[in-house]
């Protein structure tokens, strides 16, 4: 056994080589107002420049973040390398050391954000990666610096000489070799857990393997974090015999704020970042408290281990890099593991969604590392007064772990809520030659009958085996039969195994939104009933088609999918056709209509609504909810599409309870599935195609991404079946926000233009209230369709001649004033359609017919 080495005091360190010039600290302040000032509007703007690109339903631009992040580097990484070489200050020089290294550290995180956000599981493993690879670089960097020796101007002083030890072992007394954590680790634990509280409360976890590699990555930050703010970089800080406290707190802190904003800046995908830049910088006077403790515990004549002799890390100040490890790794888990970056979005910051919850833990975290800051140094710091011992601290993290895992069970939302993959087959229902039966509703009974016959056919002869797969693994194969699909649990490894299978075609993923806390409130309508046709119903004529022609759309069924119905609105509550099959929840199955978004009562009222607001308030409805909290998923439009297509009653199985006779016969759709759901150009395009055999008409709204050219993409809108409908004014004029054609490929879209700026339709709770987009335009056609058939029921299922009235009857439409670039794309090409749909003239049309 190897005899313990002889207690040697520390004396005087040689004396620091100080400068009285001021501008090297002048210049050190600039320095690091520039570098926060900078990361963060360039955050900010990156994040910004995302939304925007999104919800102008352009592509994602992937050399954004890459961009940021180099010029960061330049213009952040110019002037730390300036102070880390020019100044004689020592102090003034690690600090640019260590700006140095944390800007370097995001420019290689943040190029990580190329990486699209739907495969976050490899984003997260790449950052990990990453991150553990930075740490290794710093830590030695840090370790030839120690070896190789430092100038005496560049050495500590006396309270700093225990700090050069950050990464050394600590030399054991006989007995058990184990290490226990003291402390200084056990108090950045409990911070640690502090910060993470308010994500547990109002986050949720993903799948487990994302969980998984979210902790790995908060780990391997926490390593960095720890690195970058090692000994060598207090030691700086640390002057005097005994150490000034305030001196290491406060000058100390506001440094290593600095240092952890760019590494705050660079962990999350885009979005993910934005609380940590308020939250992480804070912390660093926590930090520096946590090491003025530890400088404390190793000054001669302390303690450095508890009474019962085991060493600790108080008697190095390695125990305070351990400590920033936790502590940091902790506050990063948050976002990085309890929310989904692509639900930090303005699209949901209208409503108490994801954005909401974000900013209120963030504010939390704000608000615990100021408390942390404060608490800390008072305890932990201030002069005069003994550190709390190991068994204070080890009681306050367990007690901190205990609140944490009870706010998980209780408050929080406990288990795992993963995306799903959507696995699509590479056999399809052959649907040619359906016989076309008797006009009318006859025939079409009979053509949707038999389309869903052969359409269940085809997925229960071609997925058996597959399901049986799935099954046996216990990743819950969910079947679909309109499009020959599955969805099923599984992250990168699953579907890797699923796309070298023969019978897929490909794999998607089927995003899910995570739980909330609460409910948004109920969107509701602040306007009383019109009494009155409002003014787009007149606009199209359908006022006079009830008047004078004595249509109203009875005997027609619309079918809609989108947020929901308030099945109880006056304007309403008696269009629903009722019985047991007219209203499906796939999100979260409640069993009679209702809508907390608004969207789907505003769109049902446009179409079939009473009080003047209804195109056919003579028709019925029914209704599916294929979108939470204004998202959706290729899964949950396949749910509604194939519901309209064979209705079933509660608890009902679609492939064996289907009633195709039931189907409705015209739907309206005011949505689209973008890349960001999961959705690829073709995932939808077997379902639109069976329905249009089916005798069943999709209208859908053509997007409001407008008005560059070009811009239907999202389906269902650019499909040749689907009826795709823009949006024009009260003075008949194109809007800017219409998207406009032709669709990929070169087909004419969109097929009509209806109103659709400041329409008045329902709202939840009984209330009216005005909106804008192709959402308001695309029901008023599918009511038109109704009036159609109602007068004709000759025409029912009749596709081809339906479309043709349309288009023929439509009235021209002014262009709206464009920007060049938009007039440019669109010269020469048909990109509103056939005009305003005239509601009046296609019905005597139809009826004529």
């Amino acid at each position: 056994m190897q005899a313990e080495p002889p207690h040697r005091n520390v004396g005087p360190a040689p004396p620091v080589v100080r400068t009285d010039s001021p501008w090297p600290v002048v210049a050190a302040v600039l320095a690091g107002l520039w570098t926060v000032g900078f990361t963060v509007l360039s955050q900010l703007t990156g994040w910004v420049a995302d939304q925007v690109l999104l919800a102008s339903g352009l592509d994602r631009a992937v050399p954004l973040w890459p961009m940021i992040s180099l010029s960061t580097v330049l213009l952040v990484g110019g002037p730390a390398l300036a102070l880390a070489l020019l100044p004689r200050s020592t102090a003034v020089r690690a600090t640019g050391r260590a700006w140095l290294a944390a800007t370097l550290a995001l420019g290689a995180l943040g190029l990580l954000r190329a990486v699209p956000p739907v495969h976050h599981e490899a984003y997260l493993a790449a950052l990990a990666t990453t991150a553990a690879l930075a740490a290794l670089v710093v830590r030695r960097l840090a370790g030839r610096r120690a070896v190789g020796g430092a100038p005496a101007t560049d050495r500590p002083g006396d309270g700093a000489v225990a700090a050069e030890a950050d990464d050394r072992t600590v030399r054991r007394p006989p007995g058990p070799t184990r290490w226990t954590p003291g402390p200084v680790t056990l108090f950045g634990v409990a911070g640690g857990l502090a910060l993470l509280l308010p994500w547990v409360w109002v986050g949720a976890l993903g799948g487990l393997l994302e969980t998984l590699l979210a902790g790995l990555a908060a780990a391997t930050l926490g390593t960095l974090a720890g690195s970058l703010l090692g000994g060598a970089f207090w030691a700086r800080f640390t002057v005097g015999t005994p150490p000034a406290p305030a001196r290491l707190v406060l000058v100390g802190g506001l440094v290593a704020g600095v240092v952890l904003l760019p590494v705050a800046a660079g962990v999350g995908h885009s979005g993910a970042q934005l609380p940590l830049l308020l939250v992480l910088p804070p912390t660093a006077f926590a930090l520096a408290a946590l090491h003025a403790a530890a400088v404390r515990r190793a000054q001669p004549g302390t303690a450095g281990g508890d009474p019962d002799g085991r060493p600790t890390d108080a008697a190095a100040p390695g125990g305070a890099a351990a400590g920033a490890g936790w502590l940091v790794g902790l506050g990063v888990l948050g976002p990085l593991a309890l929310t989904d970056p692509e639900e930090i979005t303005l699209l949901l910051a209208t409503t108490r969604d994801v954005p909401f919850w974000v900013t209120v833990a963030a504010g939390g975290g704000l608000a615990v590392a100021v408390l942390l800051a404060l608490g800390y140094g008072v305890l932990l710091a201030r002069p005069g007064t003994r550190p709390p011992s190991r068994r204070v601290a080890a009681v306050t993290a367990a007690a901190l772990l205990v609140t944490v895992g009870v706010v998980a069970a209780g408050p929080g939302q406990p288990g795992l809520h993963g995306e799903r993959l959507l696995v699509v087959l590479r056999e399809q229902a052959d649907l040619a030659g359906v016989p076309a039966g008797p006009p009318g509703r006859a025939g079409r009974d009979a053509r949707a009958a038999e389309v869903y016959r052969r359409l269940v056919d085809t997925a229960e002869r071609t997925q058996g085996d597959l399901r049986r797969e799935l099954a046996r693994l216990r990743l819950r194969p969910t079947p679909y039969y309109l499009v020959n699909a599955i969805e099923t649990d599984g992250g990168p490894a699953v579907r890797a195994w699923l796309s070298g299978r023969p019978e897929v075609a490909r794999v998607l993923v089927s995003q899910r939104v995570r739980p909330v806390p609460a409910p948004a409130p109920t969107t509701g309508g602040d306007r009383p009933a019109p009494g009155t046709s409002v003014w787009n119903v007149r606009t199209i004529g359908a006022d006079r088609v009830w008047s004078e022609l004595g249509v109203t759309g009875s005997g027609v069924v619309v079918g809609s999918s989108d947020s929901g119905v308030d099945g109880r609105h006056p304007a309403l509550a008696a269009g629903f056709r009722g019985g047991d099959d007219s209203w499906y929840d796939p999100w979260n199955g409640t069993r009679a209509p209702n809508d907390s978004g608004g969207h789907g009562t505003h769109t049902v009222g446009s179409a079939v609504g009473r009080d003047g607001i209804g195109v056919a308030p003579g028709a019925d409805w029914v209704g599916c909810v294929n979108l939470d909290r204004n998202l959706g998923n290729p899964a949950r439009y396949l749910d509604c599409l194939q519901f309209m297509l064979a209705p079933f009653p509660p608890g009902g199985d679609p492939f064996a309870d289907g009633r195709p006779a039931r189907a409705p016969d015209v739907l309206t759709n005011s949505w689209g599935c973008p890349p960001i759901e999961g959705c690829d150009a073709g995932v939808l395009r077997p379902a639109t195609a069976a329905l249009t055999a089916a005798g069943i008409l999709v209208v859908a709204a053509a997007g409001n991404t407008g008005p560059y050219c070009g811009s239907i993409v999202d389906p269902p809108a650019p499909y040749p079946d689907v009826l795709t409908v823009g949006a024009v004014d009260r003075d008949r004029t194109v809007t800017e926000f219409s998207s406009r054609g032709p669709a990929p490929g070169g087909a004419a879209k969109p097929d009509l233009l209806a109103p659709g700026a400041g329409v008045l339709s329902a709202m939840p709770g009984g209330g009216y209230a005005t909106l804008d987009g192709t959402s308001m335009a695309t029901p008023q056609v599918a009511g038109v369709v109704a009036l159609m058939w109602s007068a004709n029921p000759a025409l029912v299922g009749d596709l081809a001649r339906t479309r043709d009235i349309l288009r023929e009857t439509a009235k021209p439409a002014g262009e709206s004033t464009r920007t060049d670039a938009a007039r440019q794309s669109c010269e020469g090409r048909d990109s509103t359609g056939a005009g305003v749909v005239d509601a009046y003239a296609a019905v005597r049309a139809a009826r004529a017919g």
